[in-house]
């Protein structure tokens, strides 16, 4: 069958745009936002990174699937992407590692793909007007182009609501007990942030979002870290007050992602959707203090709005998006507070801004050997 007549599939766009494809994976429709992600490799880590949930997300790069999946690059418990969009599918992966195909992994999880599509089309389309409702259907057989563009038109997308609970995991702990003691807040952690902290010899205690400040602070911990995740800032109302109190307890704080989206809401800040988000591994990345830029890997929606923050209450704009401008880093003047927009744990993308996971856990040192100091005694005193 040539490809043409396979492309029975379509990813349909609420302002009436049509991509035909061929259907792999599960064969389900899907509702959700259509975004892109330019990522050359990571296919594995982009669907299983909780921040895509509720997405129908395209892969830029033309050749998907070539190294199949495996277990070692899941960076959740399943799969949330709603589905993938893709150039060309390869169906016969040739990688050690590989324990089955991509198709047979979304299959598994009940998520559709689409293959054959014209991505750069896509891509370009959705960097002009926008990310948007879309739908993508395995087969639009009796289906006429009106009924699919009305249906892309309600799609279900997660700004509506709070999606954080969706995602969000189990209570768990890491670590030696006699380390310096990290409190992470689960909004849709990746795999990689928790084992970027233990790597640095902590003792980590995860939460689930919508725990409340005095339970952390009844922990007694030396570090506070709050997760990426996905949905709209501002309807994660459960979290914000939460992080108000911890960021202001003077116990460090690290905000990633979403983290430093409510960090900022907590502060008086205000965040707006962008036209198109970053998504993707090679984002530009400027520190004010130092000029020192980094290539970051990337995946929000959304951004902090630079002209409401509030300075006047020493919050102060750490990093800037080169290509963009828009805010990707906050720090306090007095405050042990750090928070950055990107994703510095890669997974995928580039490994590069490991330093701030370093910076964080000297921060959460000093405070445990002040914490845990005992006096010195000296032989013969005391007697």
């Amino acid at each position: 069958m040539s490809i043409q007549r396979s492309r029975i599939g379509a990813l349909v766009l609420e302002d009436g745009r049509i991509f035909p494809g061929t259907p792999f994976g599960a064969r389900r429709p899907a509702e959700g936002e259509a975004v892109f992600t330019t990522v050359m490799t990571g296919y594995q880590e982009v669907v299983t990174d909780p921040s895509f949930y509720g997405q129908l997300v395209c892969m830029t790069y033309p050749l998907i699937g070539n190294y199949g999946v495996c277990d070692e690059d899941e960076q959740s418990r399943r799969p949330w992407a709603a589905g993938l969009i893709v150039r060309e599918y390869c169906d016969r992966p040739s990688h050690w590692k590989a324990r089955e195909t991509l198709a047979s992994y979304l299959e598994r999880w009940g998520i559709p793909g689409l293959a054959h599509v014209d991505t750069r089309a896509l891509t370009r389309h959705l960097r002009t007007h926008g990310t948007m409702r879309a739908i993508l259907v395995p087969d639009r057989t009796g289906l006429t182009d009106a009924e699919l563009v009305a249906w892309a038109q309600r799609a279900w997308t997660p700004d509506r609501e709070d999606v954080v609970p969706a995602v969000r995991g189990e209570p768990a702990t890491f670590g030696p007990a006699d380390a310096p003691h990290i409190v992470l807040i689960d909004c849709g952690v990746k795999r990689n942030i928790i084992a970027s902290l233990l790597r640095r010899a902590v003792r980590l205690t995860v939460l689930p979002y919508g725990v409340d400040a005095a339970t952390v602070l009844a922990l007694e911990p030396d570090g506070i870290v709050v997760s990426p995740g996905p949905g709209d800032p501002t309807r994660a109302t459960d979290a914000i007050e939460t992080v108000r109190v911890l960021a202001t307890s003077g116990i460090p704080f690290f905000g990633i992602c979403l983290g430093h989206q409510l960090l900022a809401l907590a502060a008086g800040a205000r965040t707006i959707k962008l036209t198109f988000g970053h998504r993707g591994g090679n984002h530009p990345v400027k520190e004010i203090p130092t000029g020192r830029v980094r290539i970051t890997s990337q995946n929000h929606g959304y951004c902090v709005a630079h002209d409401s923050i509030p300075e006047q209450d020493g919050w102060q704009v750490w990093m800037i998006n080169v290509n963009d401008g828009t805010v990707e880093g906050l720090r306090h003047r007095s405050l042990p507070v750090l928070t950055v927009q990107f994703h510095p744990e890669g997974s995928p993308g580039p490994q590069d801004s490991q330093d701030l996971f370093d910076a964080f856990v000297e921060l959460v040192q000093q405070r445990w050997r002040a914490r845990t100091a005992r006096p010195i005694v000296l032989a013969g005193e005391g007697a």
